[in-house]
């Protein structure tokens, strides 16, 4: 389903998680808020110009730090679905019934942290 999976335990809190390049945009993003002594599930998407996903998942502390990244890229847009769906069972599986990734507002913001004006309603 999908290749080029990474896997990351740490990450710079102030690393970028996925960058988007001219001709790329973004398909997706879902969160899971709240999960008390643990912090934020997200779910990041994006479509390349050759038609390929690129996906990022990881946690974030109440603290700001990033852990547990997750990245792969999946055929085309059809697949980001299923990434989706693992996602959620593994949520499931970890914390109970009820648990997922619900649709986010995305703001995107360039690197020196002014926002591009580009939003994102799932």
């Amino acid at each position: 389903m999908y290749k080029n999976e990474k896997r990351s335990t740490n990450v710079d809190p102030e690393a970028v998680i996925m960058n988007i390049e001219k001709g790329e945009e973004i398909v997706g993003a879902w969160i899971r808020p709240g999960i008390p002594e643990v912090g934020l599930y997200k779910l990041l998407a994006k479509k390349k110009v050759d038609g390929t996903c690129e996906w990022a998942h990881f946690v974030e502390r109440t603290s700001g730090a990033k852990e547990r990244l997750y990245t792969g890229t999946t055929k085309d847009q059809d697949e980001i679905s299923k990434v989706l769906d693992i996602m959620n069972c593994n949520l499931r599986r970890a914390f109970g019934p009820g648990y997922q990734l619900l649709p986010a507002r995305l703001v995107a913001r360039s690197i020196n942290d002014s926002e591009l004006g580009i939003e994102r309603n799932n």
